[in-house]
């Protein structure tokens, strides 16, 4: 996981020299913001002089779903004031990913919050890397962006694995993203998100009213 947030972190520091900014705003951005995906569209927002209004609008869209993810995130074993608040502040999608799998059932809330930490440093330390070296690194370097798909491409392939008889569910996902695509190609992502929310829901529902056979 470490090895995937860290060409992240490169990509991220290398964007942030481009876009004319100092380097330690890569460390203070990934050390105080730690919003994965946001901070890339923080940059560009930032050289805008975007009004605070969408830059907050903006990270409430692209981290909304954090909320949902805090239902089952087991916070419950995280003891200590000071621990619970910084697992709270360093959910991120991977953290969570592993931190929900089958195989963490048995982890302590120790284990899992040094595990948030390793996260954040290779995601702060790519960064700061990836900023110092941004003005020798040439704008046609291309594929460093490419990290985040593949990422969240093995995250995805491991959540199919473990749950090898729910094969509905990344059917629903491609279903809703064809329709998507096919409704609302302009908001491909929200409106994918939404339908796959809702097919969920749908399911979940049905599958709870069903009565239970003998």
């Amino acid at each position: 996981m470490g090895l995937g947030l860290l060409p992240l972190g490169l990509a991220l520091g290398v964007l942030i020299t481009h876009a004319g900014l100092p380097w330690w705003c890569a460390s203070l951005s990934t050390a105080v913001i730690y919003a994965g995906s946001f901070e890339f569209l923080l940059v560009g927002l930032v050289v805008v002089a975007a009004p605070l209004v969408t830059v907050a609008l903006t990270a409430f869209l692209v981290n909304v779903r954090h909320v949902f993810y805090a239902l089952s995130f087991p916070l419950d074993r995280v003891h200590g004031r000071l621990a619970r608040a910084y697992s709270t502040f360093a959910l991120i999608d991977e953290a969570y990913a592993l931190a929900t799998g089958p195989q963490a059932r048995s982890w302590s809330g120790a284990r899992i919050v040094w595990l948030q930490m390793y996260m954040q440093l290779y995601w702060v330390g790519g960064a700061t890397v990836g900023a110092l070296l941004g003005s020798v690194i040439p704008d046609s370097v291309t594929g460093l962006d490419f990290a985040l798909t593949a990422l969240f491409t093995v995250l995805a392939l491991d959540a199919v694995r473990e749950r090898r008889g729910d094969l509905p569910t990344p059917v629903l996902a491609l279903l809703s993203a064809l329709a998507a695509r096919l409704i609302l190609p302009g908001q491909l992502l929200p409106a994918a998100f939404t339908l796959f929310t809702a097919a969920l829901l749908t399911r979940h529902l049905t599958t709870r009213r069903r009565p239970a056979h003998a």
